[in-house]
């Protein structure tokens, strides 16, 4: 089943390696200030209207060719941020609201649920697999137009 809100566990390696650890400040901002353009004040994912969204990374894996691609920056509420990191969300107690948003905006069941992050772990220990990540950022090219 396709959802519309997934988990998105970053491999370990990756871990605190993100575009603000990347760009400066102020090339930040701009990432990130697209981002919330393009949402226009609801969160991205679930639709939620939102006076405050976060700008979250999309990363795609290449585990083949072992290359991490930057597919998009987009807006979004806490909630699905909260989802979409469930293990750092599980570590600070939040899973069961995590769970609970990730249902409604699925539209799923508790088992669903539970399907969708065992495959997420399967994947996740995959890429873990991957000792050193090549980075793919051509996502930021249309920022240096």
């Amino acid at each position: 089943m396709e959802h519309k809100l997934n988990f998105e566990l970053v491999p370990d390696s990756c871990w605190y390696s993100n575009l603000r650890s990347i760009l400066s400040p102020a090339q930040w901002d701009v990432v990130r200030k697209e981002a919330y353009a393009r949402a226009d004040g609801k969160c991205m994912i679930c639709g939620a209207p939102s006076k405050r969204l976060e700008a979250h990374e999309r990363w795609e894996y290449d585990e083949e060719g072992e290359v991490q691609r930057l597919s998009d920056v987009v807006a979004i509420c806490k909630a699905c941020h909260e989802v979409i990191h469930i293990g750092r969300t599980t570590l600070l107690g939040g899973e069961e609201r995590a769970c609970g948003h990730f249902m409604k905006v699925n539209g799923c069941t508790y088992s669903e649920y539970r399907k969708a992050l065992g495959e997420a772990n399967e994947a996740h220990r995959r890429r873990n697999a991957v000792r050193e990540w090549k980075l793919d950022l051509r996502y930021l090219e249309k920022f240096t137009r």
